[in-house]
């Protein structure tokens, strides 16, 4: 449910700087290693999954670990026996090139040069019983000042032979689609790994994008053939709207998914002498209401297709290379929007968005991630009203320094992971407009802790 706590601005800002301080400290104690549920349950270290040892990256064996539904074992001793529960917290320093224009932020946040709490997450993350295991997690939103359900994935998966291939496959239940997703190309899991919410952002996103994310829920059953080809097909519905409000989405935020919504998948990967390579399509079919759950206009038709790719080289633990990309069509009939003077266009108009990203860690604790963002979309003076161009055009470059002290070690199974990052976005378009685009330009220091 919805929750608020009476706070002034001054706490928010105690508490980022706490967290900072606390980082501090941690990165000064040398025998502090840090390791999640997952961790505690396989016996294995954060490295073992994750690139970085903290993160979203991850390894074939994290892909692994995930297509088998999270119940992998291994662990040992009082750290195997303990709930599979992690949390984690996340705070920021955000400056943005020009001021935020007044009434972008929530009223006790400066124009600029914010400290924010941004995030604690509560997490059960690992085995359920036998064969059915889950990643899900509540949120408290710093900010936002509540109380949410997170992205949510509860799978069973079992394996048998086929014509002397192995076969794994599964079910997932969740609640974004994408989130289920193996590889860090698609939305869910894509790059940036990590933001806030006072940084300024293009003001369009496909539906597969993030559009859906905890609005519905949805079941897929997937398979993987001979560790090579994957297959997933599935579809989605809303949830009520008191659902929707328990969990923390309220007024215009919510949406009504007009009829079962199709979600598919496909995906070849292939991984020889320490280099991994994987091509895929997906996509989703699903008509919408317009916000606030309103469908007396009748419903907008999206129709996203996409396609990714992703390329690791993991010839040592030394140096680790990756890139990812993806490509979102997204055709949108906007009959409803249409009757309600929100778009101009007769016809069905388009959005897309290109992302790219490549990574260079070393001995899995420091990276370098270089990445380029752009979206376009059809010209309409109605839909993208304080746009320049009456598009949503926007493009950005991004450099990111990452920090990952811990994690490469189980010995410490009862402490804590650290991540820390400095983050830099240059905009050349931001929402249709090249000239100001600038004035976007962002700077962040983040800090992870999970335990």
């Amino acid at each position: 449910m919805q929750y608020a706590v009476k706070r002034s601005n001054n706490l928010n800002y105690v508490l980022a700087l706490l967290l900072t301080v606390a980082s501090v400290m941690v990165l000064t104690t040398p025998t502090a290693q840090a390791l999640p549920s997952f961790s505690r349950q396989t016996g294995q270290a954060c490295s073992v999954c994750h690139t970085q040892a903290y993160g979203p990256n991850l390894t074939p064996l994290g892909r692994d670990f995930k297509l088998n539904g999270y119940t992998a074992g291994g662990g040992s001793g009082i750290a195997a026996k303990m709930p599979a529960l992690s949390a984690t917290v996340t705070g920021s320093f955000t400056n943005t090139q020009a001021d935020q224009a007044p009434g972008t932020l929530l009223p006790g946040y400066n124009k600029n040069n914010n400290f924010t709490f941004d995030e604690a997450s509560l997490f059960y993350a690992g085995r359920i019983y036998g064969k059915v295991g889950a990643y899900s997690h509540i949120d408290y939103d710093g900010y936002a000042d509540q109380l949410s359900l997170g992205g949510s994935d509860v799978r069973f998966a079992d394996q048998l032979e086929m014509f002397d291939m192995p076969v794994t496959y599964g079910i997932s239940l969740n609640n974004n689609p994408t989130v289920q997703d193996l590889w860090n190309s698609t939305p869910a899991w894509g790059y940036p790994y990590t933001g806030n919410s006072i940084e300024p952002l293009p003001g369009a996103a496909t539906l597969i994008d993030g559009g859906l994310s905890h609005l519905v829920g949805g079941a897929t059953a997937y398979t993987m053939i001979n560790n090579l080809l994957y297959l997933e097909a599935g579809a989605y519905g809303s949830f009520s709207g008191n659902a929707q409000n328990a969990f923390g989405i309220t007024g215009s935020s919510q949406l009504t998914v007009g009829s079962p919504a199709p979600y598919w998948r496909v995906a070849l990967q292939q991984d020889w002498q320490g280099h991994y390579l994987s091509v895929g399509q997906y996509g989703m079919i699903a008509d919408i209401s317009l916000p606030g759950r309103v469908t007396s206009s009748g419903m907008d038709k999206y129709t996203d297709v996409g396609v990714d790719a992703t390329y690791q080289y993991m010839g040592n633990t030394r140096h680790i290379f990756e890139a990812k990309t993806t490509y979102i069509y997204e055709d949108q009939n906007l009959s409803a929007s249409r009757l309600t003077g929100g778009v101009n266009s007769s016809g069905n108009t388009y959005l897309t968005t290109f992302r790219f990203n490549a990574t260079y860690t070393f001995e899995q604790t420091y990276g370098i991630n270089l990445a380029y963002y752009k979206t376009t979309g059809s010209t309409d003076a109605a839909l993208y009203s304080g746009n320049a161009i009456a598009r949503p055009n926007s493009e950005s470059y991004t450099v990111e320094l990452d920090y990952v002290p811990f994690g490469k070690s189980h010995e410490y199974a009862y402490l804590m992971n650290l991540r820390t990052y400095l983050q830099y976005i240059a905009y050349t378009q931001f929402n249709g407009a090249s000239a100001g685009a600038q004035d976007n330009n962002t700077f962040m220091v983040n800090s992870a802790l999970a335990f």
